[in-house]
């Protein structure tokens, strides 16, 4: 989505969330807390849109920089698997064929001439260098804030980290001294949630995370699953072992999270309750996965008994999900044959 196009996303919302209309005296703005919450956050992207495009036309015309002339980011934001060769093969191709069309943004470093820091467009900084090619980007004097909240604006515009992604991402600035109104602007959320994204990312070995990798298909629940799991002593010990494995290493990213998860001991406090009638136990959920022999689509099935729910990630998963629900119609033609010739 252009920036354009989002701005005219952001005036629609506004428009619909209803606004005071000072001409008539009359107030239209929703009643309702939540979507004020939501009217609120959609007016903070839409200043740090604004803030982005004013940066961008006042900066420097854009220049093609030597890619080996830029540094990395002082913060992380993905973990390495996001620059591998596998991982920005269609970036790559695309730059072979067409160039480097969208430009990155990058500042200069400071006592160091002709030397940069990148601030977003990392893949197609990681693409030239493969390519062996310059780097278009528009340079601009920023302050460390600045680049940061640019940096995190500019992953939720185009490819959304994954969770434990935003986790890292947070508790790198952090480390690093940002103040929280800035980690929040960085990933267009609220103090509470930053709370609880370093929470997670501080209670895991870092070289367990790493190990993990991204795990696109995993959210916020697991992950804080995962968290009170890891806590059990001798969770650290079990990881250990698991992660250096075969069969861990050569799994995708969510089935390397699940098959940690199920290797940690449970958090037996979780399950204390107090003295009473016994409950009905709840349905045993059944895990199920699948991944393309290439490792281009992972699929995870999560079944309690009365509702399945499927994630599909990896390289391709958006694609192979939009492709899925394309065919629903016909899938669920088959499976209808499927099951009268079995007579169920």
């Amino acid at each position: 989505m252009s920036r354009k196009d989002s701005k005219g996303m952001f005036a629609a919302v506004l428009g619909q969330l209803g606004e005071e209309n000072p001409e008539e005296g009359v107030s239209r703005r929703t009643s309702s807390p939540h979507l004020m919450k939501v009217a609120a956050g959609v007016r903070q992207m839409q200043e740090r849109s604004d803030i982005a495009d004013k940066l961008l036309r006042s900066g420097e015309q854009i220049i093609e920089l030597d890619p080996d002339k830029i540094r990395p980011s002082s913060i992380t934001d993905r973990y390495d698997e996001a620059y591998e060769i596998s991982a920005i093969a269609e970036i790559t191709e695309s730059m072979r064929e067409r160039g480097q069309i969208v430009p990155g943004l990058v500042r200069p470093v400071q006592g160091k001439d002709g030397e940069f820091q990148i601030v977003y467009g990392r893949r197609r900084l990681a693409a030239a260098r493969q390519l062996g090619i310059g780097f278009k980007a528009a340079v601009r004097e920023l302050t460390d804030e600045q680049a940061v909240i640019f940096q995190g604006e500019e992953n939720t515009a185009r490819e959304d980290l994954s969770y434990i992604e935003k986790c890292a991402f947070a508790l790198a600035q952090q480390e690093a001294g940002y103040k929280r109104d800035t980690i929040c602007a960085s990933l267009s959320t609220g103090k509470s949630h930053v709370s609880e994204m370093i929470k997670i990312a501080s209670s895991v070995d870092k070289e367990i995370l790493q190990s993990i990798g991204k795990a696109p298909g995993i959210g916020r629940g697991r992950w804080q699953e995962f968290s009170n799991r890891y806590s059990v002593d001798g969770s650290l010990a079990k990881a250990s072992d698991l992660i250096r494995k075969t069969k861990f290493r050569e799994a995708t990213s969510d089935d390397r999270f699940i098959m940690l998860l199920e290797t940690l001991p449970l958090d037996q406090n979780a399950f204390k309750v107090p003295a009473g009638p016994a409950k009905p136990s709840k349905p045993k959920i059944a895990m199920k996965s699948w991944a393309a022999p290439d490792k281009t689509v992972s699929v995870s099935l999560k079944d309690n008994g009365k509702t399945t729910m499927i994630a599909v990630g990896e390289a391709e998963g958006s694609r192979f999900a939009a492709f899925i629900a394309g065919q629903l119609d016909d899938l669920f033609e088959a499976f209808r044959k499927s099951t009268m010739k079995q007579g169920v």
